[in-house]
């Protein structure tokens, strides 16, 4: 099958006009198989328009049709090849993607994170987190700031200063430490691999000495931003797979980074 052309129209002309007004979510592919038990019902209660196609070549020949905001993969016990299906829609689309997947596995979060995914979740997952994770997705992926500041508990960042905060204290930054910091802002909640933040950082080069640098890295990021005793760091190890910058618990909302 003749792979579609990227000159296509597949991002619809009002999808910033949406996010600005606060009318997420929007027009979802849905990528399953047979034995997938994915509530579609809750998701168009949510507001979604769901199109549910089997495997990735029918999403394939339909997302023109679909033109969806985001792509929601479902991988079951004995269904689809994630990666392979991730790795041919990025291809020719930019489109968020979230996979589902029972299997809790580093390696498989890492191989689909790297490959382009957006996001990776374990089932079981409840509704209610599963519909914030896609409005997530697609507010970074279309959402149009109304503010240069994240905050997050004591954390705030001022982008448009490159100026860094706790709580009143500010905080000295090296260039690198402040390009990590707004990595990790710009996927707040979200797992960020090494491979993404060494592309992001440095781009091509060698792994080995990138991870280790790397962690040199966030180690010192992480001390700076915790230097009062009662301080709690709010950048999170994922052991094996990358770091997650975690949102204070009382947060209504984050700003986006762009």
């Amino acid at each position: 099958m003749a792979t579609p052309s990227r000159s296509l129209p597949f991002v619809l002309p009002n999808r910033h006009a949406r996010v600005e007004a606060g009318t997420l979510p929007s027009r979802t592919l849905l990528i399953r198989d047979g034995t997938s038990l994915i509530d579609i019902g809750s998701l168009q209660s949510a507001g979604h328009s769901v199109y549910a196609v089997a495997g990735p070549e029918a999403a394939l020949r339909n997302f023109c049709f679909a033109r969806p905001d985001l792509v929601l993969i479902d991988l079951c016990q004995a269904g689809l090849d994630g990666k392979q299906t991730i790795e041919r829609l990025r291809g020719w689309t930019d489109v968020p993607i979230v996979v589902l997947s029972y299997r809790n596995d580093d390696l498989e979060k890492i191989a689909c994170l790297d490959l382009g995914a957006d996001d990776f979740l374990v089932k079981p997952i409840g509704t209610g987190e599963l519909l914030a994770r896609l409005r997530a997705a697609l507010r970074r992926a279309f959402g149009v700031p109304r503010s240069q500041l994240f905050k997050s508990g004591e954390l705030t960042i001022d982008f448009s200063k490159r100026a860094v905060l706790m709580g009143e204290l500010q905080i000295r930054l090296t260039a690198t430490e402040y390009e990590l910091l707004k990595a990790m802002a710009s996927h707040a909640g979200v797992v960020r691999t090494h491979n993404q933040l060494i592309h992001e950082l440095w781009g091509a080069t060698r792994y080995q000495d990138a991870v280790h640098l790397l962690r040199v890295t966030m180690s010192n990021l992480r001390r700076k931003l915790t230097r009062s005793a009662n301080a709690r760091t709010f950048l999170v190890t994922e052991p094996g797979v990358g770091y997650r910058l975690e949102l204070d618990a009382g947060m209504s909302a984050a700003r986006e980074v762009h």
